[in-house]
């Protein structure tokens, strides 16, 4: 990869991650993270640093254009249980910052955009198992919603505009190396930091909620291994499926007690419980592995050890 590249959103689950990934590849002046914190998190005191607010249309296009930015990873979001309950600055928030990074690609700026989408875009009426690539969507939240909408304005810019614009429908992420940050699959974050704290915990979402799921690490290898691949391989420019491991948290509890016995685990479902009935149990992710050879490496077992080793509780603390 040549030329800088920004990640926009890079104080969240996602974006630490994928920015150290990034700079561990390409060298840790290429890539700038900016994020709407005065400051980085010390993970990422390791390279450049900006603070943008990605609703400042003229601030993000000015910093952009007069840095000779050429990538630009757009991972600032409101997610799907926090968007519920401030609708209308979800909606602006996921919007608004995607018309500004479209726009300057359109007018030659940018040489390429990752976006990322979401398993929200589906909806009840939406097959659950294996969902296809092409299916119906009717999502019922705002977080699908506005998910759905920036899909469909990728591929409208991509048709009209040339513009090279990629993205993936991520599945739940299961991180240890940042805390939840608002989504109705985090439950499955949260549960190992109380495992370790306290012993117990008290869940969301039903015991028998199957969603699908997937380890950061294969996640960020995903994100990048699209943004690598030929433009002439690719043959969707809304959002490729993106599977991984489907499970419920009493399945998800039975293999954390193999390690912690008397972890205990009760179920308090509540408002996120509506907006996961909505959601896919399975995800059918082979045009993904036909387009550009995608294949996770992650199983349920290996998560759950890989985390129960490396969650770290005083993050809970320094929050």
């Amino acid at each position: 990869m040549s030329g800088k590249t920004i990640v926009i959103g890079a104080c969240g689950q996602i974006g630490t991650e994928l920015v150290l990934e990034l700079r561990r590849r390409n060298g840790d002046e290429q890539i700038i993270a900016s994020d709407i914190r005065e400051t980085c998190p010390v993970t990422l005191e390791n390279g450049p640093y900006i603070k943008l607010d990605v609703l400042d249309r003229e601030s993000v296009r000015n910093y952009i254009i007069d840095n000779d930015i050429e990538q630009v990873y757009l991972l600032a979001a409101l997610l799907s249980a926090t968007a519920e309950k401030h609708p209308e600055f979800g909606w602006k928030l996921n919007m608004e910052g995607l018309f500004t990074i479209l726009d300057l690609a359109k007018e030659g700026h940018l040489k390429k955009i990752f976006w990322p989408s979401s398993i929200a875009v589906f909806g009840p009426s939406t097959p659950k198992n294996n969902t296809p690539q092409v299916t119906v969507m009717e999502p019922t939240t705002v977080y699908g919603i506005s998910k759905l909408s920036g899909e469909r304005w990728c591929e409208y810019y991509f048709k009209q505009y040339g513009v090279d614009v990629r993205s993936l429908r991520y599945p739940g992420l299961i991180s240890f190396g940042s805390l939840p940050g608002g989504g109705t699959t985090d439950y499955a974050v949260d549960i190992f930091y109380q495992a370790k704290l306290k012993g117990e915990y008290e869940c969301f979402i039903s015991e028998e909620t199957y969603l699908p799921m997937m380890y950061m690490e294969d996640a960020i290898r995903a994100t990048i291994e699209l943004m690598e691949a030929p433009a002439d391989n690719l043959t969707i420019r809304s959002s490729y499926n993106l599977g991984g491991i489907s499970f419920t948290p009493k399945e998800l509890t039975k293999i954390i007690q193999k390690t912690i016995s008397d972890f205990s685990i009760s179920y308090k479902p509540d408002f996120r419980q509506k907006i996961a009935d909505t959601w896919p149990e399975s995800i059918d992710d082979s045009v993904a592995k036909r387009d550009w050879n995608w294949k996770e490496s992650y199983r349920l077992e290996e998560l759950v050890d890989v985390m129960l080793k490396n969650v770290n509780i005083s993050l809970l603390e320094s929050e």
